[in-house]
């Protein structure tokens, strides 16, 4: 395991845990924590272990918006500029330039088969990103031989089941604080599940176009979704996970929309949000997946 350093590509200074296998490889996973998380969860490095077995480096990184609260750092016109950073403060979309700059850092180290990897927000991230690529028609699609979503969630639809008739009411104030010029003051208490400043409450609930592709139930096209068009791997729990319907019934509905030939969805069962005590199967899972990607 060793420290890596690198710059997300607007220059924000970032780093992360390499965990590296005995045997040298060109192949690794390149993980996304989600929501006030870190590169030091109990999953990433039982994940790690099972594909440091196999192989298979795994790279898991403090984004932006790890922890709740931080300074963000970076040299802006030759000066270090600090700026409010963490989950309370990110603008999801940021994330791109994270995981480009990883991509760019792990390309450099001579890695050609890149799995994507995302938790929760990290997997609302690994989608947007993998859609700007192909917009863009980057050089680095080639590169990326797999997509890997944990528990990805319909932010907006769970957002109004959590708020219930109070979700205008939080809608508005946020509205009128950032009228004010106050988008970095933060949101009442009771508005969501952890401190949060207007201009994330405001991505979420409302300027959210780019990130509300996972529209379980309200969209039987998944546009976003569909247009992943290699090895497509999606798992959730069914004990207390963030999801509006049944774990069964969502892998059913995903089975059908999803064309993908590719793609495994499904559940484990007794698996949480975070698959808490159920890190080895999903290792195990997650490693077969791979297994049978091209780039092995």
């Amino acid at each position: 395991m060793e420290r890596l350093d690198f710059t997300a590509t607007d220059g924000i200074k970032l780093n992360g845990l390499i965990y590296k296998s005995k045997e040298k490889t060109d192949t690794v996973i390149l993980s996304v924590h989600g929501m006030s998380s870190n590169c030091f969860k109990t999953r990433d490095t039982i994940i790690s272990k099972r594909a440091n077995e196999t192989d298979i480096d795994y790279f898991c990184f403090n984004n932006r918006g790890s922890e709740l609260v931080k300074y963000i750092r970076k040299i802006e016109d030759g000066k270090k500029k600090k700026f409010l950073g963490g989950t309370s403060y990110e603008d999801v979309l940021d994330g791109y330039k994270d995981i480009l700059g990883a991509i760019k850092k792990l390309k450099e180290l001579g890695y050609k088969n890149i799995y994507l990897q995302g938790h929760s927000l990290g997997s609302t991230k690994i989608v947007y990103t993998y859609n700007k690529l192909k917009e863009e028609r980057s050089i680095y699609l080639d590169d990326i031989k797999g997509i890997i979503l944990l528990s990805l969630i319909d932010i907006p639809m769970t957002l109004k089941v959590y708020l219930r008739e109070n979700y205008n009411h939080y809608v508005e104030l946020a509205e009128e604080k950032q009228k004010d010029g106050k988008e970095e003051e933060l949101m009442p208490r009771n508005s969501f599940i952890h401190p949060i400043s207007v201009k994330t409450f405001l991505r979420y609930a409302k300027y959210n176009k780019d990130i509300d592709f996972a529209q379980y139930g309200r969209d039987n096209k998944l546009e976003k979704l569909n247009n992943i068009d290699i090895p497509l791997f999606m798992r959730w729990g069914n004990d207390n996970e963030m999801i509006i319907q049944k774990a069964d019934e969502l892998v059913e509905m995903l089975n059908k929309i999803i064309k993908n030939p590719n793609k495994d969805i499904n559940y484990i069962d007794g698996a949480d949000h975070g698959y808490s005590g159920k890190e080895e199967i999903l290792a195990e899972q997650i490693i077969e997946f791979c297994a049978r990607g091209d780039g092995l």
